[in-house]
């Protein structure tokens, strides 16, 4: 095991994508191993130490920024094995396995792992911790999906191997995880959305796997997971489309919606165009909008796949001279287009050293054209520069604002506000995939009640009395000293 405690060495654990500038930590602890994550636990737990889980550091809520105590990071928990089965397979991997190298590797085997964040450096750990979604969800769902297993440290150190289907809820929403430990649910019911990545996991009966996924390192440190893969598909038909008319792309979501099997719908407003046409000048001038879409085909379906498509382009007034892949070289490139504007994003926030302001909310289908609507005609009135990208399909695109100085970030925190408590009155949820941490745990309650964040800081407390882990995340200190 490793410990780092010069200002030099631990300073790169001390922030994340959030831009939250103010952690600080006493020492950084590296374990190699389950049983190393469990002695730093225990001695923790004891002395009363904060411990922050430390991932890839690519979320951007703040969650593995620390304020006290010491910094548990992953980095050397990065050991991998792929199983073939007779369908698909399965990866065994440990907390700080990078994503792209888990996707390299099955892909390399024939094999697909769905989840697919924007960001490819991030650690598997992470993911399940935050329940990470991505573009691939409109098909295959969150990360919670493919989590077949899991070895979970919890505060005390003790080790709990966690395999999906052997332990459940009651009827009266209590888990009992070992002979000391039986927690009670809190008592809400999820929202209707299509992604939610807010708060614990609540369902009737449920899984005590799925407690663990998104619950942001306050419940265990996630140490190892056996998670689900894919059959690779035979062949993919990809595309970025423009269009002269922002009503045609929102109808031809709705199209594809009701009619098509794609796997990812991603959409791209006038401004997000406008920061893109820097690295991609081909972008058509008459753009002012975009939508990235996947659909996975073979021999027999490509020809169809593509006619659809066609049509459906067609049909909604799509530019002409739109981009398709149907190779994997063009569709990397694709791709990279998709993902180059969050980098675009990070970039901005890092070099006005303002903290991020961006949306995550989902809403249910029906209340998305009028949240969408209240983003369009806030943010046109506003005087700020901002885009609006990503996952359309699910009802759930990100709003970044970009101030450049404290003046507008003031003015975007409050535009922030207003959207979070319009998501909250049509049944929205918080976040739908990069979970609360810490810069959004204080608009928890625009969506649940005082009684049920009692309930979840009383479950927070049943795995950790001394409330040493992840502090500051997903719930307040004040909220758990009550």
């Amino acid at each position: 095991m490793q410990t780092k405690t010069s200002p030099d060495e631990i300073e790169s654990y001390l922030s994340d994508a959030s831009f939250i500038r103010e952690g600080h930590a006493d020492r950084v602890v590296l374990p190699e191993s389950i049983e190393e994550v469990s002695e730093i636990l225990a001695s923790a737990n004891r002395n009363r130490v904060p411990v922050t889980i430390s991932g890839a550091g690519t979320g951007t809520v703040g969650g593995r920024v620390p304020f006290g105590g010491i910094v548990l990071a992953t980095d050397k928990l990065n050991r991998m094995q792929i199983v073939h089965a007779i369908r698909g397979g399965a990866a065994v991997v440990e907390a700080g396995v990078i994503l792209s190298d888990l996707q390299r590797a099955a892909d390399q085997e024939g094999l697909l792992y769905p989840p697919d964040p924007t960001e490819r450096g991030c650690f598997v750990g992470g993911n399940i911790a935050t329940n990470a979604s991505g573009a691939r969800t409109f098909k295959y769902g969150p990360t919670r999906y493919y989590v077949k297993r899991l070895k979970v440290a919890l505060a005390s150190g003790e080790v709990l191997p966690l395999r999906r289907g052997e332990v459940r809820a009651d009827a009266l929403g209590r888990i009992r995880l070992s002979d000391s430990i039986e927690v009670q649910l809190p008592h809400f019911q999820l929202p209707a959305t299509r992604k939610n990545a807010t708060g614990y996991f609540v369902a009737p009966q449920m899984d005590a796997v799925d407690l663990f996924i998104g619950s942001e390192g306050t419940l265990g440190v996630i140490c190892e997971a056996e998670l689900v893969l894919l059959p690779k598909p035979e062949g993919l038909l990809s595309g970025v489309v423009f269009f002269a008319d922002e009503a045609d792309v929102l109808a031809l979501v709705r199209a594809v919606r009701a009619h098509v099997d794609a796997r990812a719908v991603e959409f791209f407003d006038e401004e997000s165009l406008r920061f893109l046409r820097e690295k991609y000048p081909a972008i058509p001038a008459q753009a002012v909008a975009a939508i990235f879409f996947e659909q996975e085909t073979t021999a027999a379906t490509e020809d169809a796949v593509l006619n659809q498509w066609l049509g459906l382009l067609d049909e909604h007034h799509a530019i002409a001279d739109s981009w398709f892949a149907t190779n994997e070289q063009d569709q990397a490139k694709l791709r990279e287009f998709r993902h180059q504007l969050p980098v675009l994003m990070n970039e901005w926030f890092a070099h006005y050293r303002q903290r991020k302001v961006s949306t995550d909310m989902a809403v249910p289908d029906d209340a998305f054209p009028g949240l969408f609507r209240l983003y369009k005609e806030t943010l046109r009135s506003s005087g700020l520069r901002y885009t609006i990208f990503g996952h359309i399909g699910d009802n759930h695109v990100h709003v970044n604002i970009l101030p450049r100085d404290e003046t507008e970030g003031g003015r975007a925190r409050e535009l922030y506000v207003e959207f979070l408590k319009y998501a909250a009155s049509v049944g929205g949820t918080l976040s739908a995939e990069h979970g609360v941490g810490k810069l959004k745990r204080d608009y928890l309650h625009f969506f649940y009640t005082d009684e049920q964040l009692r309930e979840m800081a009383a479950l927070k407390k049943a795995f950790d009395p001394n409330g040493i882990l992840g502090r500051g995340n997903i719930l307040s200190e004040e909220l758990l000293e009550n």
